[in-house]
């Protein structure tokens, strides 16, 4: 058993006796953070910091897998959550709380002029493609990039295990930033797709015409174009990656950033799409919990009131430059790569000789969470991260990067390992 995580270890062996895994989610289990060297269990949060149940200290780049764009216990978040739970949670009739965080939702985001809430991204996909379906008539799909855990979607890919096959027949993935196979796939199912739906930027940037050439073969198929952004709205810009890029789709989704953590995912887009859901079945007990939205509406007050994106894009710009210096200056660039927005870029792991990948990968966790940094191979950027969290971060990377550099060079890189190295989940982006 490690010291350093004897905690997280012990309460990871209870948890294993009554969860699957030993977590509730894939990304904070040991597929993710390799045994021995990981921390499992967060004692608490507060702005750009968690502590782990052994008392380590981190500053998080995982940011609750980027819902926390203001940071931990932002307070102006907590203020509101607060004031409302003395009123109540969850009630017998609807909460004006609903229509408040729907109005500001139409106002912020180009393409929205009715809302739904659920509870998480993946309700919100399933909503999104259930009501083009409907809209349409038609029942095809075709997804770019990672829309969550709903048969409609997981079907298509390798964790299809226990969706049935006739589900995973209905949705087709074609690959980011080629517009000929969408165009391929469209003619292949001419006249049948319902849905393009698609995470408008993830790993890459869109090539030049790539989102506007999307939006009008959507239009010539008939087919309803949904941006997925529950990760990059109220991150790229207020009103997300569509404002950034100046394309609007039909519907959007989304979630993790809109309340600052708390449990809230949206569907909303065109008004004639959305009025489908009077009766399409799109209905939660929790749809309308307060506490979230009351977050919700406070997140997106300060997001207007002060420079939260200005400054996370220009924290990100800074931590990217100095991503890229360094992975050059160190010999490093044959096994990582930097890329995607400045604030949501992933460091990309490759094979190289005497070494894959996930092995790599492992020796850079283990190295980083020692010296109390929290990341999965992103730079989840929060309002709440200061100048000091990112000279401190690339500070780590001055000693992390040449490290595991050196350790590749030798083929030493198993021989540096005090764990067994991961293996891959499943590729989503």
């Amino acid at each position: 058993m490690s010291v350093r995580y004897a905690h997280s270890e012990e309460q990871l062996a209870r948890a294993r006796r009554t969860i699957p895994l030993g977590a509730q989610t894939f990304s904070k289990s040991i597929t993710q953070f390799p045994l021995g060297v990981s921390p499992y269990f967060a004692e608490r949060g507060q702005g750009s910091r968690l502590w782990d149940v052994d008392g380590n200290e981190y500053i998080d780049f995982i940011n609750a897998l980027c819902s926390v764009t203001l940071g931990y216990c932002d307070p102006d978040v907590t203020a509101a959550v607060s004031e409302q739970l003395a009123k109540g949670t969850i009630f017998s009739l609807s909460h004006r709380l609903e229509s408040e965080v729907a109005e500001m939702l139409c106002q912020l985001v180009p393409s929205a002029e009715m809302a739904r809430f659920g509870k998480n991204g993946s309700d919100a996909t399933a909503g999104a493609v259930r009501a083009a379906r409907a809209f349409t008539g038609r029942e095809h799909v075709i997804a770019c990039g990672y829309h969550g855990w709903q048969d409609w979607y997981i079907g298509a890919t390798a964790r299809n295990k226990g969706v049935p096959v006739a589900t995973g027949t209905l949705t087709h993935v074609v690959p980011y930033n080629d517009l000929g196979a969408l165009e391929r796939e469209l003619e292949k199912w001419n006249g049948q797709v319902a849905a393009i739906i698609m995470e408008p930027m993830n790993v890459q940037y869109p090539a030049p015409g790539y989102l506007e050439g999307v939006r009008t073969a959507a239009t010539k198929a008939g087919a309803v174009l949904v941006f997925d952004e529950t990760i990059t709205g109220f991150r790229f810009a207020i009103g997300g990656a569509q404002e950034q890029f100046g394309v609007t789709p039909d519907l959007t989704t989304l979630g993790k950033g809109v309340a600052n953590g708390y449990p809230l995912s949206v569907v909303c887009g065109r008004k004639d799409i959305m009025a489908e859901m009077e009766e399409v079945f799109f209905s939660f007990t929790m749809g309308g919990e307060t506490l979230s939205l009351a977050a919700a509406l406070a997140t997106m007050q300060k997001l207007v009131r002060e420079p939260v994106i200005a400054t996370m894009r220009e924290r990100g710009e800074r931590l990217s430059k100095g991503v890229t210096e360094r992975l050059a200056k160190y010999g490093a660039s044959g096994f990582l790569a930097h890329s995607g927005h400045p604030t949501w870029s992933f460091l990309n792991f490759s094979d190289a000789a005497g070494a894959t990948s996930w092995e790599i990968k492992t020796l850079w966790l283990q190295e980083i969470f020692e010296r109390g940094i929290l990341s999965l191979g992103t730079h989840n950027i929060s309002y709440a991260h200061s100048n000091e969290d990112i000279d401190r971060l690339l500070a780590v990377y001055d000693e992390v990067i040449p490290f595991v550099a050196n350790a590749v060079r030798d083929g030493a890189v198993r021989q540096y390992l005090r764990c067994d190295p991961l293996v891959p989940l499943f590729k989503v982006r």
